[in-house]
């Protein structure tokens, strides 16, 4: 099986998934077109067993010319955005799965509407199956026209494997001593939340004058702009085979996005072992976390109730936060890269 994905913004995360499948499946062959690294996201991918193409040295003729000579008989693409992308699943569905890959969750508002009453002329003509990480964007896809047998399910998934083992590693030492720090990573524009995060913290601290610290790792637009605090400490973007000296020293992951179709850091520091402050705009709280049980949710852009969930964490004994970090990394393992390789061997006409 000859598999061809036709990506924007590629992740580790998903690398690693493809050569997952490729291990357990050894017939199976991945080749990815790809956009150039976004500046806020620098990763280094170890592309090892699979064909990559970058997007600038091909257009539409030669994207075709590809699937042909490559004898593609899938064709997964990372949404809508790319136009030539869309034009080549156009000219092979039929005759061949074409994937669309849907991170978006379903809010009703004007465009999905129009999106769903346009989706025959351009969705469906398209292709023939979805691909999605939850349940909000399975209701977007099944409002495309996809019928329940077309859309498959767990698209995004965590290199758990990796995390896991930071789990496993640091779990007895953080057991005997429970770091009060607060953990976010991600990249650094408003949309994240990071200014409501901030500032947040810097009121908790002048109301209670805790210990406890917020460390932040990543990159973007607004890291010149970063807030500075003496318990507010940034390192910068870190690949996520850097993370040991991070994680050791810190117990607590907050994610306070205004708008997170998915957010597979969740996942991630589930598997490590982390208790949640996540805001109620982040898609992956349907798998990975519980109230109560393994963190606390706030409204999103609300300081007061971002204070509110800081206070929540700090009071709760060592006892309670090693059951809350237990709970994490139970869930986080609802979701693996057998299940995503499953599934992608799965898309038949």
């Amino acid at each position: 099986m000859n598999v061809l994905f036709l990506y924007t913004e590629l992740g580790g995360y998903t690398l690693n998934c493809m050569q997952k499948a490729i291990e357990k499946y050894p017939d199976l062959s991945i080749s990815v077109v790809r956009w150039p690294l976004v500046d806020e996201a620098p990763f280094e991918f170890n592309f090892d067993g699979i064909k990559v193409y970058q997007r600038s040295n091909h257009d539409y003729n030669s994207l075709v010319e590809l699937v042909k000579h490559s004898n593609i008989q899938t064709i997964v693409c990372s949404g809508w955005i790319d136009k030539d992308y869309v034009k080549v699943c156009k000219n092979f569905k039929g005759k061949m799965p074409t994937v669309l890959i849907i991170d978006n969750q379903w809010v009703g508002n004007l465009k999905q509407y129009l999106a769903k009453a346009l989706n025959p002329f351009l969705i469906r003509n398209k292709f023939s199956h979805a691909w999605v990480p939850g349940s909000s964007q399975a209701n977007f896809a099944c409002h495309l026209g996809f019928s329940d047998d077309k859309i498959g399910k767990g698209f995004y998934v965590a290199n758990t494997e990796l995390f896991e083992s930071y789990y496993n590693k640091f779990k007895l030492e953080k057991q005997k001593r429970m770091p009060k720090r607060f953990l976010y990573v991600g990249r650094y524009i408003k949309r994240k939340g990071i200014y409501d995060m901030w500032n947040a913290f810097i009121k908790f601290q002048e109301e209670t004058n805790s210990e406890w610290e917020l460390w932040c790792v990543g990159s973007g637009d607004e890291y010149e702009n970063r807030v500075e605090h003496p318990k507010i400490k940034h390192f910068g973007f870190l690949q996520p085979d850097q993370f040991a000296k991070v994680i050791k020293e810190t117990s607590v992951y907050i994610l306070p996005s205004h708008f997170e179709p998915w957010g597979v850091s969740v996942q991630e520091f589930a598997a490590a072992g982390y208790p949640m402050l996540l805001s109620n705009k982040i898609g992956a709280k349907e798998r990975f976390f519980k109230e109560g049980e393994n963190g606390f949710s706030f409204e999103a852009a609300n300081q007061e109730e971002i204070i509110s969930s800081f206070r929540k964490m700090i009071s709760l004994s060592e006892k309670e936060l090693i059951k809350m970090q237990n709970q994490s990394n139970k869930l986080s393992l609802q979701v693996s890269t057998e299940n995503w390789a499953k599934t992608l061997t799965s898309f038949k006409l």
